[in-house]
């Protein structure tokens, strides 16, 4: 069956995939693969299978923003994808954590508009246990500053009129803000998946330490290859397991 929106065929899609927002990061993280195949490139989404270590897997991107990618979660897991890794970048909500650190994404609160329209406010955003314990062990691995916990999920990225509570989330002791995690794991649960993320961290969010957004530094670029790695490896863990 040929999944309308990513086109891709559903005989072609493994058990295990890892998703991003960039089809590039995509195009890179499908370069560590084996007998790689590009699938397919339509809109934001961008296909890859290959093997790593002897596992087939796949590499599929999903754009900026939770309902785009809500699109690319759900026929991901209509077309037989049932362990889902999102290796991503996010805003630091502390100084202990800067461009550069990683974080492994347990739960995520539920900010953005479109979990509300799919389950209950107050129903939680949480990753597959067994997923995120594979990040963080695989992450910790491959060294530097390392973090689990608690990531919030915007639709906005720059403000406007209304303040986006970040001082809030920081108090309450989330760790780092993205876009699309709250929507995996809703999608992830509802479906019975399981999923998980890992974050390189590319600047500060919170007003208290912001500075000149640059994403593109070596540092955070170096970030991105080590959660590649752990990604990769956890996805090899949670294959045998």
């Amino acid at each position: 069956m040929l999944l309308p929106i990513l086109q891709v065929n559903t005989e072609d899609l493994p058990a295990i995939a890892i998703v991003c927002g960039d089809p590039k990061r995509a195009e890179t993280i499908a370069g560590h693969l084996e007998e790689k195949r590009e699938l397919a490139f339509s809109r934001e989404y961008r296909s890859f299978v290959g093997t790593y270590k002897g596992m087939r897997l796949a590499v599929v991107s999903h754009g900026v923003g939770s309902p785009g990618a809500a699109i690319c979660f759900e026929e991901l897991i209509k077309g037989g994808v049932t362990t889902l890794i999102r290796v991503g970048t996010a805003g630091s909500y502390s100084a202990d954590y800067p461009a550069g650190s990683l974080v492994v994404s347990t739960a995520a609160v539920r900010a953005d508009g479109l979990t509300r329209q799919l389950v209950p406010d107050g129903f939680p955003a949480v990753a597959d246990h067994e997923v995120s314990s594979a990040l963080y062990a695989a992450a910790v691995a491959e060294g530097g500053i390392v973090k689990k916990g608690i990531t919030v999920t915007l639709d906005a990225f720059f403000t406007g009129v209304v303040d986006i509570p970040h001082k809030q989330y920081k108090q309450a002791g989330a760790l780092a803000v993205e876009m699309e995690i709250a929507a995996l794991y809703i999608i992830a649960t509802l479906r019975g998946a399981r999923a998980g993320a890992i974050l390189a961290l590319d600047g500060y969010a919170d007003a208290d330490l912001a500075q000149e957004y640059d994403p593109h530094t070596n540092v955070v670029a170096e970030a991105i290859e080590r959660e590649i790695a752990a990604a990769l490896n956890a996805a090899v863990k949670l294959a045998s397991a």
